[in-house]
């Protein structure tokens, strides 16, 4: 007679390749890539970034090949992207205007905590061959899945919405004004729908075009660099110094915004997918290790690039634009005959720019050639970031809700609902409206990031997923601290932003939302700590695992393990009370 743990694992629908096929009233798992979704016609394709998986040559002879880190060379330079979309360009430019090349120590570090996060991500995306949402898909139970979606979802149409306000102010800077900024949000929507169509050349020829927008920003914001010609020794030590001498609560809440526009939440999820396009063998360790290692060579050099052009727009402002008052720019773009004089007005107060007055301070002192190229290089930059935010949405799509949409429709929906709430800004008030919106943006953004940062801890660490590539001591370490760091850093951030709202009804408002958020962020605490070796937190499981010894008893969800396998192992340790169903593994 079966148990009546073995009859649910009985009704578990079938694995292949270690992902549950499932049927349409289940939520909990998710197809194989190219696979289509039950409910689904077999013929009914849909077009994504997978269509193709790049061929890795062979070459057993070599510790090192430039042809294996040129064929894993792409999804690290789409993932930098997020590096140099306009919202990270306006807080380079808004950090050396107000900080001059204090900050820049901040700026590295922030990208060097980015690139240790972005390694998590593309080794769960190796190792397992699915990526941060399918994995969150098959391990977190539906509501907790549900509302995880809806954050990063939020953190996807809050960055898309800074793009489009950047390709907005673009169009306007380099038609004199010509094109309002309605009309340039307009232009963004369809020119975002030509672009996604691009890969029906080719996944190498997508990753090209995107090379080649990064190219434009690099040579952009290099012009002004060197037309600007910023002293080297202080370029030096504010990047490698960690000082701020000085500096005040400007300074200080600039600080916390680099790190909060440098470190995005569906990048995690975004990288973690993008892995996926070469051909890996994943029951061949050695194969994995060596991707591991290639992928993150090339995040490196892909992150060093975007480094580069992030200072590059720092020590710009700063050597130009550093303790400028608007008296002194007002006369020097009236002295230039800029039509722009009236955006400064003729006071002492320090000079407060953003990307669109950005750009005409470059034109009132370098010329209107600096003013053109700057409104370039903010184009390429928020045209590549739109392009790989859209694909951020349709993983996470895809990969929480085990739906699969067209592109044509994905694009659809989320830029319907980045365009509404920006157009009616770009058409019933001016540009520094427009330009504000960002500050709300960054906040939006910054409360998303541990709902990309506890998860991918929490499943690096676990052995159960990651075999032997799970993260180490050091690791789990090293990783807590610098989330728990961001976390704070981004929390300060959005605390200033809600106490500068003063209103009674904001404050209750903002309260309430953050019992719910702060609940919500400590249950996926419990669970990382858990992951991390804590057992002692899981009450419920502590007598199997004082019979076990397993810390990750609570996600017994292996990424290859079928049912059978799932019913001896459970036999062999005599785990009492644990349920599956098609929501997830829990005691």
């Amino acid at each position: 007679m079966k148990t009546a743990r073995e009859a649910d694992l009985e009704e578990e629908p079938p694995q292949e390749n270690g992902v549950i096929q499932t049927t349409k009233d289940q939520h909990s798992s998710i197809s194989p890539p190219g696979s289509t979704v039950s409910g689904a016609p077999d013929d009914e394709h849909f077009s994504t970034y997978f269509e193709e998986k790049v061929p890795i040559p062979e070459d057993v002879t070599q510790m090192f090949s430039f042809r294996k880190l040129w064929a894993f060379t792409g999804p690290g330079f789409l993932m930098s992207i997020a590096y140099l979309d306009p919202g990270n360009i306006e807080s380079d430019l808004q950090s050396g205007a107000k900080a001059g090349f204090k900050l820049l120590w901040v700026l590295l570090g922030a990208t060097i905590i980015g690139l240790l996060l972005q390694r998590l991500a593309a080794r769960l995306g190796v190792v397992t061959g699915m990526h941060l949402a399918e994995v969150c898909n098959r391990q977190y139970p539906t509501v907790p899945r549900i509302i995880l979606w809806l954050m990063v979802e939020l953190a996807i149409i809050g960055s898309d919405m800074q793009e489009v306000i950047g390709c907005a102010i673009a169009f306007n800077l380099l038609s004199v004004g010509r094109i309002p900024l309605w009309g340039g949000v307009l232009i963004t929507i369809i020119d975002t729908f030509v672009f996604l169509f691009l890969d029906k050349y080719g996944l190498r020829k997508l990753e090209a075009f995107f090379g080649f927008l990064i190219t434009i920003m690099a040579v952009s914001f290099g012009y002004e660099y060197v037309m600007v010609r910023p002293d080297q020794g202080e370029l030096l030590k504010g990047m490698f110094l960690p000082y701020c001498e000085g500096c005040g609560p400007a300074q200080m809440e600039q600080a916390v915004g680099i790190v909060g526009a440098v470190i995005m939440p569906h990048n995690i999820y975004l990288h973690s997918a993008l892995v996926k396009s070469r051909s890996i063998d994943r029951g061949n360790k050695k194969e994995v290790k060596e991707a591991n290692k290639y992928y993150f060579i090339e995040s490196t050099i892909a992150l060093f690039i975007s480094f580069l052009i992030n200072v590059f727009v720092v020590a710009v402002f700063a050597e130009a634009f550093y303790e400028k008052t608007n008296i002194e720019v007002n006369a020097m773009c009236n002295a230039s005959d800029s039509p722009h004089t009236d955006l400064f007005p003729l006071d002492n107060s320090r000079l407060q720019v953003d990307i669109y007055k950005g750009g005409v301070v470059l034109g009132c002192f370098f010329g209107p050639v600096a003013l053109y190229i700057w409104a370039i290089g903010i184009l390429a930059a928020g045209q590549s970031s739109t392009m790989t935010g859209t694909y951020s949405g349709q993983f996470v799509m895809e990969g929480f809700l085990n739906l699969r949409w067209s592109r044509f429709a994905r694009v659809l929906l989320t830029r319907s609902i980045a365009i509404f709430p920006t157009l009616l800004v770009a058409i019933f008030q001016d540009v520094q409206h427009l330009t504000g919106m960002n500050d709300f943006l960054n906040v939006l953004q910054s409360m998303q990031l541990p709902f990309a940062l506890i998860p991918i801890l929490t499943f690096t660490s676990l052995t159960s997923i990651m075999n032997d590539f799970a993260n180490g001591l050091v690791w789990k370490i090293g990783g807590g601290v610098v989330i728990l760091v961001v976390c704070a850093i981004n929390m300060h951030f959005v605390v200033v932003y809600v106490t500068s709202l003063s209103s009674v009804a904001l404050y209750v408002l903002a309260g309430l939302l953050c019992i719910a958020y702060l609940c919500f962020v400590g249950y996926l605490v419990w669970h990382c700590l858990i992951a991390l070796g804590f057992s002692c937190l899981d009450v419920s499981c502590l007598a199997s695992r004082m019979l076990t010894g397993h810390n990750d008893v609570y996600l017994l969800k292996d990424m290859d393990m079928d049912s059978d396998t799932m019913v001896e192992r459970l036999e062999e340790e005599h785990v009492g009370g644990v349920v599956i169903n098609s929501d997830t593994v829990r005691s």
